[in-house]
């Protein structure tokens, strides 16, 4: 049965929070249909997220869930839950509480105006780290530059998505997924509701650095090949430098009659070059990665038990 609005929503070690979430959803999304879907997608939780989620199915039939074999990832259980919903739009909200459930009607307001994205920007971030905030200002202002299409700052997956946005969304089959980029590459008519993102209530953010530098990684792969160009545009500069360097010593030896002598030079030039070269390397090294996960056309994840009918999720 077609659904109003999909509420899709990930969970990893939430167990303190599903439940006021849930409480706070429905008082949201019932200010304006009682048609509606909620599908939490458990990502190899180490908590008892799982058992707070069948509790919430065996109260409410409009409340759904997945549950993956092990932890796959933020971006692929939104993946898994898109794949699965049902509704003329979709939201997509983390299971932390950090973004507030109340936007939910502004997001459906302005969708109800003919926009297909309708994305939650933030004005404050609160409770995160200065050095989070820098990073994360930072790292999108710079893929900004870098990518041949508009993708919008401060922003994450908060937002909301026309039927035919996640149906395009789900013919995009990339392991690697940076699913705000995808969002913006597809394009269609979008606009922006502003909010204020609150600090976390209960346990510790899923993201650390070393995941939030992968999701970055992941980006910038995804979407735009200036690094590939970086690398060419630097070896023709050390290769143009070495032949200077070349032509002195000539010069020098011949013309001066002073030949160069120097250990350290020698050596700060060699590892120098050397540090290019490995960074050139791990540069294309991340691109062939991406080729080879891709090729081996593996599942995106792995369910172990679903109370959503497969026949029925598009």
């Amino acid at each position: 049965m077609k659904k109003e609005i999909s509420i899709v929503i990930p969970i990893y070690n939430e167990q303190d929070n599903i439940a006021k979430l849930y409480e706070r959803l429905v008082a949201s999304i019932t200010n304006f249909t009682k048609v509606y879907e909620l599908i939490f997608i458990n990502d190899g939780s180490t908590d008892n997220s799982f058992l707070e989620l069948l509790k919430l199915s065996e109260i409410n039939d409009k409340v759904y869930y997945i549950n993956f074999s092990r932890n796959f990832g933020h971006q692929i259980a939104v993946s898994a839950g898109l794949n699965m919903c049902r509704g003329k739009c979709t939201v997509i909200i983390d299971g932390d509480l950090q973004d507030p459930p109340e936007i939910i009607p502004q997001l459906y307001s302005e969708y109800k105006k003919g926009f297909d994205v309708v994305y939650a920007k933030r004005k404050k971030r609160e409770g995160e780290t200065f050095l989070k905030k820098i990073t994360s200002k930072l790292f999108y202002r710079i893929l900004k530059r870098i990518t041949p299409f508009e993708i919008p700052i401060d922003t994450g997956d908060f937002r909301l998505l026309d039927r035919k946005v996640v149906l395009a969304l789900n013919k995009m089959s990339e392991q690697n997924k940076f699913l705000r980029g995808q969002i913006a590459w597809l394009g269609f008519k979008q606009t922006h509701v502003l909010f204020n993102r609150n600090s976390r209530k209960h346990g510790k953010s899923g993201y650390s650095y070393g995941k939030m530098f992968r999701l970055a990684i992941d980006a910038v792969t995804s979407f735009s090949d200036r690094p590939l160009a970086f690398v060419t545009r630097i070896g023709f500069l050390i290769s143009f430098l070495s032949f200077l360097v070349i032509l002195f010593a000539i010069f020098s030896h011949f013309v001066l009659k002073q030949t160069i002598t120097g250990w350290t030079s020698l050596i700060i030039s060699s590892m120098f070059i050397g540090g290019i070269q490995l960074l050139s390397i791990g540069i294309i090294g991340e691109y062939i990665s991406r080729i080879n996960n891709n090729v081996k056309n593996r599942p995106l994840y792995i369910i172990e038990n679903t109370n959503i009918r497969l026949d029925d999720s598009e």
